[in-house]
C-alpha cells in the first residue's frame, strides 16, 4: 500500500540551498575567526595559573592588576566575575608558586580586607597538552561511534549526513566562542559531548521517520524524495521543537541562576541546542535528500543509455 506524502503544507526541502549558504557563510566567519583571532583558551588548555578572589564588593580591574604588581607578579589578564560583580578572576601565563601565592594573598587583603579569600588552579604545559589531546580524541571516537551506529541502523548516507551536521553543530559552537571571545574550559568539552548526543537524537528521530516512510512510497521522481522527507520533518517538527525547547530553559536556568564555574558549560549547551536543532532539519535532512536525488537521476541516466 502507497501513501500520498505529497499533501504536506511546508516545503523543508526546496530551500535548501538557502539553508547550506547560511551555514556556509557561518562557517567561514569562523574560520577567518579562528585564523585571525583563535580561543581564548582557558588554564585548563594552556599553561598557567587561574586566581579567583573573592573581594565580597565591586571593585576596578586596574586596582586589582596593581596590587598583583606590588606583590610582584605580572598578570595576563584581570577580570570581573560573579552575579553580584564582587569576584576577580585573575590569569597567569606561567604557573605560580607556593610563595607567590602567599604574597599575592597578602597583597589582595592589605587592598580590600581580611575577609577576601582566594583560590588557585595551576596547570603545567605537559597536563594541558593531555587534556586538548584527550578532548580531541573523544570528540572523534565518539563520531566514529556514531557513525558505525547509524550504519547498522540505518545506511552509511544517513550516518555521513548525521556526522557532517554533528560538525556543523560543534563548528558553529566554537566560531561563537570565538567571535566573542568566550573562555574555553575544560566544561567546554563536557558541553560539546553532550551537544554531539542531543544533534545525534534529533537526526536519528527524522531518519527513522523518512526510513519508515520510505517503506511506502515508490521513489520515481525526484519530487517523490522531496515529498517523503517533508512529510517526515512535519510529523516530528513539533517533537523535535519541544524536546529542544525543554532542555534550553532548563540550561537558561542554570546560566541565569547557577554558579560562575558552569555557566561557559551551559552557555555552549544552549547555543547548541539551537544549532542542534537547526541542522537536523535543515542540514542533515536536505543533505540526504541531495544525495538520494543525485543518485536517482544517475539511475535515470543509465536506463536512458542502456534503451539508447
Amino acid at each position: 500500500m502507497n501513501y500520498d506524502f505529497s499533501n504536506y503544507k511546508f516545503d523543508f526541502v526546496k530551500h535548501r540551498k538557502k539553508y547550506f549558504l547560511v551555514s556556509a557563510v557561518l562557517i567561514i566567519a569562523g574560520i577567518i575567526s579562528l585564523l585571525t583571532i583563535g580561543l581564548n583558551l582557558g588554564v585548563d588548555f594552556k599553561s598557567g595559573t587561574r586566581v579567583q578572589v573573592q573581594i565580597g564588593k565591586t571593585f576596578n580591574e586596574s586596582e586589582v592588576q596593581q596590587s598583583v604588581e606590588q606583590a610582584g607578579l605580572k598578570p595576563g589578564s584581570v577580570t570581573t566575575a560573579g552575579d553580584k560583580k564582587d569576584m576577580a578572576v585573575i590569569q597567569f601565563a606561567k604557573p605560580i608558586h607556593k610563595d607567590e601565592f602567599a604574597k599575592l594573598t597578602k597583597a589582595m587583603q592589605m587592598k580590600y580586607g581580611k575577609d577576601v579569600s582566594l583560590q588557585e588552579s595551576t596547570v603545567n604545559p605537559i597536563i594541558s597538552q593531555e587534556l586538548a589531546r584527550s578532548a580531541l580524541y573523544s570528540v572523534l571516537l565518539a563520531s566514529i561511534g556514531i557513525v558505525i551506529y547509524i550504519t547498522i541502523r540505518f545506511e552509511f548516507r544517513f550516518a555521513l549526513s548525521s556526522i557532517i551536521a554533528l560538525l556543523h553543530n560543534v563548528f558553529l559552537v566554537i566560531t561563537l566562542f570565538s567571535l566573542f571571545q568566550i573562555e574555553v574550559e575544560l566544561t567546554f568539552i563536557a558541553a560539546i559531548l553532550t551537544i554531539v548526543g542531543y544533534s545525534i537524537h534529533d537526526n536519528i528521530i527524522i531518519f527513522d521517520r523518512i526510513r519508515d516512510n520510505l517503506k511506502h512510497a515508490k521513489l520515481k521522481t525526484v519530487q517523490d524524495v522531496e515529498d517523503v522527507v517533508n512529510y517526515s520533518i512535519g510529523q516530528t517538527l513539533a517533537r523535535s521543537i519541544n524536546t529542544v525547547l525543554t532542555v534550553v530553559i532548563c540550561a537558561l536556568a542554570l546560566y541565569i541562576f547557577g554558579g560562575e564555574s558552569i555557566r561557559h558549560f551551559t552557555l555552549a549547551l544552549i547555543i547548541g541546542l539551537i544549532f542542534g536543532a537547526y541542522s537536523s532539519i535543515f542540514i542533515a535532512s536536505q543533505i540526504w535528500v541531495s544525495w538520494r536525488e543525485r543518485d536517482l537521476k544517475k539511475k535515470k541516466m543509465a536506463l536512458a543509455n542502456n534503451e539508447a
